[in-house]
């Protein structure tokens, strides 16, 4: 039979315990990304952020490819932790954003800053230019599909404060990649098969350099449909380069909106990038190609899913990181 005395550290131990416990959950490195993150510090983080795409889409779509583009860019390398965007520094001179995936082709900086820019006269020093990647980019999923591609966009993550130009080359396969290669980067990162096929359809927005396909594509025989071939031809040098190296909208058919006609393009040989083409190259990729091509809003539904699951990648959250006060430089307190 417990005495008055043992009665009365019973409840003092169980407060010790959780006390403890609580202390030890502060001190892991992760807390999991949770929507509505910045309810009670930033109320109107996320509509400031999706009024200023809104304005950017508005006034050129290609904007919003940039953003979708800058999110996988930024997560395959680092994890979502918005590295792509340090300038050069004495200290790093060489950061992501100069690796040849990323320059000169990778665009948005300026965009980024600007939300950057509103979102610190509202609350300074609290959103993270990571979250701000996240939420751009799905903010212009849902512009260019005109409301077709809508999702909820989790929070929390924070920023990195390394960036190499020589990472890029280790994650960020070139568009010259063969179906296993593809099928091996995102396995790395944790990405299914599944959701390679479906990220891909973000090529059905956006601008490409003709030496991402020239001139790999263009070489004859090629299984490029002979049209677009000759307008491909008619539009890049044979052998491009940095002075010269003209852009083609990726999708001729819906060059500004985001959908399915990319799967469609893939079927009918008419896509610019030999990763692309691939996807025609295995029996799982092909029913896949077909099914997003086919199906109505079956690519839409799983796109939603596969881009939240992309900005999960190797976030930074805890005591990992930090927001910096200027997305282009780590704060140095």
């Amino acid at each position: 039979m417990a005495t008055a005395a043992t009665s009365l550290k019973m409840p003092v131990l169980a407060a010790l315990t959780l006390l403890l416990l609580a202390v030890a959950c502060r001190a892991s490195p992760y807390y999991p990304l949770e929507l509505g993150y910045y309810r009670y510090k930033c109320p109107q983080a996320e509509t400031i952020v999706k009024a200023v795409m809104e304005k950017a889409i508005g006034q050129n779509p290609g904007n919003g490819a940039a953003v979708i583009r800058m999110l996988f860019h930024d997560c395959f390398v680092e994890g979502c932790d918005a590295s792509i965007l340090l300038d050069p520094t004495p200290f790093s001179p060489t950061p992501e954003k100069l690796s040849a995936p990323n320059n000169p082709s990778l665009r948005g900086f300026e965009l980024i800053d600007a939300i950057k820019d509103a979102l610190e006269a509202a609350c300074p020093g609290v959103v993270s230019c990571a979250d701000i990647i996240a939420f751009a980019a799905r903010d212009a999923s849902y512009f260019l599909s005109h409301g077709r591609v809508y999702f909820d966009m989790p929070a929390g993550r924070l920023d990195g404060t390394f960036s190499n130009a020589s990472e890029p080359l280790k994650f960020l396969v070139p568009p010259t990649s063969n179906l296993s290669d593809l099928v091996s980067s995102f396995a790395v990162k944790g990405m299914s098969v599944e959701d390679l096929v479906v990220l891909s359809g973000a090529h059905t927005v956006g601008r490409s350099h003709c030496s991402s396909f020239v001139p790999d594509r263009l070489a004859v025989p090629s299984d490029i449909n002979p049209g677009l071939a000759g307008f491909l031809r008619g539009r890049c040098p044979a052998n491009p380069t940095s002075s010269d190296d003209p852009t083609v909208m990726q999708d001729v058919v819906t060059p500004n909106d985001m959908d399915n006609q990319y799967y469609k393009n893939v079927l009918y040989h008419t896509v610019l990038f030999t990763s692309d083409a691939a996807l025609l190259t295995s029996p799982e990729t092909a029913k896949l190609v077909v099914d997003n091509a086919e199906i109505p809003g079956w690519w839409e539904d799983r796109f939603k899913k596969a881009m939240v699951k992309m900005a999960s990648i190797q976030v930074k959250t805890g005591y990992q990181g930090q927001v910096r006060k200027n997305c282009r430089a780590i704060n140095h307190y």
